[in-house]
């Protein structure tokens, strides 16, 4: 009965002090802030009121952050990529506010059950961290997929150079017809291109996605419309990444076995407990039948 009445005062003391900040600090309703977030989202996914209230207390608590300008320029370049509408500060509050709600956990356990304390700790150190590299695992996921296609990107453009030296054109050609990734990216590039030089608007493109294999392809489209023989540097490009591509595969095929491994020891296991199994209840009736 005590513990129930420690855990209604906690909750209801969490309850009143957030009225009483929220007052104080002139937080605006979930339903405002879920209406400005979904306005800004691309996809049509309705936002939660939770997630338009932890974003409420990170631009608020976004001033207060210590960032150095290394690590800002880094992380901004990484929300640039991963199209995420924060600032490097207001991001890593974020992540900060999120392991500190996981955290509080801690004190409702040691009054009621210590032993589980623990439990908390290590899942707002996980949460910390998983929150702090989104933005990079988001700009890999993107970089990944966007290298997977550059073989048959590249061996397109080769084509396309024997009969013309169109680069926008060839772009927008294979913007209809290429992946998710690399389609927001030629998206982006050709509008850019339309309405400024053509060499920066590819410049810009090699800085977002930030691909030593989209720099190689950079380069000979910006050789390209130099003048240069374009034909003749796609060709060798595309051979070589063909060969990166057949790498690739080899490297997936390796990965396979071990998988497949797992399972047949798991399928061994259930065998063995089945056979054995079996020997205790033909053992075990022996016995009984001998005493």
């Amino acid at each position: 009965m005590q513990n129930l009445i420690l855990f209604l005062f906690a909750v209801f003391f969490s309850l009143g002090s957030y009225f009483l900040l929220a007052e104080f600090l002139k937080l605006p309703t979930y339903r405002t802030s879920r209406a400005i977030l979904t306005l800004g989202k691309k996809q049509k996914k309705q936002v939660g009121g939770r997630d338009a209230f932890l974003l409420e207390l990170a631009l608020k608590a976004a001033p207060f952050v210590p960032m150095d300008a290394y690590k800002k320029r880094k992380l901004e370049a990484a929300l640039r990529s991963a199209e995420i509408p924060m600032t490097p500060q207001a991001y890593m509050a974020l992540a900060y506010i999120k392991a500190g709600l996981v955290l509080l956990g801690i004190f409702p356990c040691l009054l009621i059950f210590p032993l589980v304390s623990p439990v908390f700790l290590i899942m707002g150190i996980s949460v910390y961290f998983s929150e702090s590299g989104k933005a990079e695992k988001m700009v890999k996921r993107r970089r990944e997929e966007i290298e997977y296609e550059l073989p048959r990107f590249v061996a397109t453009i080769t084509q396309e150079l024997m009969a013309s030296r169109d680069i926008l054109a060839m772009l927008e050609t294979y913007q209809k017809n290429a992946g998710p990734a690399l389609k927001n990216e030629l998206a982006i590039t050709t509008a850019d291109m339309r309405t400024g030089n053509y060499e920066a608007a590819l410049t810009r493109m090699e800085a977002r996605v930030s691909s030593a294999m989209l720099s190689d392809v950079v380069r000979g489209l910006i050789g390209c419309i130099r003048g240069d023989d374009g034909a003749a540097f796609f060709r060798m490009l595309s051979h070589d990444m063909k060969q990166l591509e057949v790498q690739r595969l080899k490297k997936l095929a390796l990965e396979r076995p071990p998988k497949i491994r797992r399972y047949s020891f798991l399928l061994l296991g259930c065998m063995l407990v089945i056979y054995m199994g079996v020997m205790g209840y033909q053992i075990l009736g022996t016995m009984a039948g001998i005493f």
